[in-house]
């Protein structure tokens, strides 16, 4: 009967994730606790955030997700990364302030998403504290925005508010009832866009 149960609400919970998004909110820089942040990470300083080729540089690892991603879903690494940034400042066991929704990682996806993500892709062993999964679960999920809302994934801005609103969110518009959203996401345009002049510079 426990079987049973279980597999019923896993069969009740597939979607949910796309459609109600994969953050927490507000996402903003005070928005995470990083109690046990992952050391390989977590030396990457703020004031280097803003250097895309300098952190490719201390984290070759970094370069190879972000490409690895690219490859299989589509999304340039300079969304990616940017996406990465808003969400947990590179800390590998980022929690929001409000824990209901289980929000956690490098891309603070919730139980929910990051469930569909391992369904779908089959990679049932994916870890949200691992920045290659954390990638690849981001480009996924850009790919089902395009696919479901046709936004294009050269688009960061409109990329983030399908990613943190979910695709029926989006759909609705829930956005323009949270002032602060479009703002955020258009930090991240801008940040994506800085990223994106920097990778053609870096050797």
């Amino acid at each position: 009967m426990k079987t049973l149960n279980r597999l019923i609400l896993m069969v009740l919970t597939v979607g949910i994730g796309l459609l109600s998004g994969c953050t927490s909110k507000p996402p903003g820089q005070s928005s995470f606790s990083t109690k046990h942040p992952h050391k390989a990470y977590s030396e990457v300083s703020r004031e280097n955030y803003d250097n895309l080729c300098l952190i490719y540089q201390r984290h070759p690892d970094w370069k190879i997700a972000a490409e690895t991603s690219y490859k299989n879903w589509g999304t340039p690494a300079w969304s990616l990364l940017a996406i990465i940034h808003q969400e947990s400042r590179f800390k590998a066991n980022a929690r929001p302030s409000d824990t209901s929704s289980g929000a956690f990682g490098y891309a603070q996806a919730t139980d929910a998403a990051w469930y569909d993500y391992q369904k779908h892709t089959k990679n049932w062993g994916a870890k949200r504290n691992n920045l290659m999964h954390a990638m690849d679960f981001i480009g996924w999920y850009n790919h089902q925005s395009y696919k479901r809302l046709r936004i294009s994934k050269h688009d960061p801005f409109k990329q983030y508010l399908a990613y943190h609103e979910g695709h029926t969110g989006y759909q609705n518009r829930s956005y323009l009832n949270e002032k602060w959203l479009p703002a955020v996401a258009k930090k991240v345009a801008v940040r994506a866009r800085m990223y994106a002049k920097q990778i053609s510079q870096c050797r």
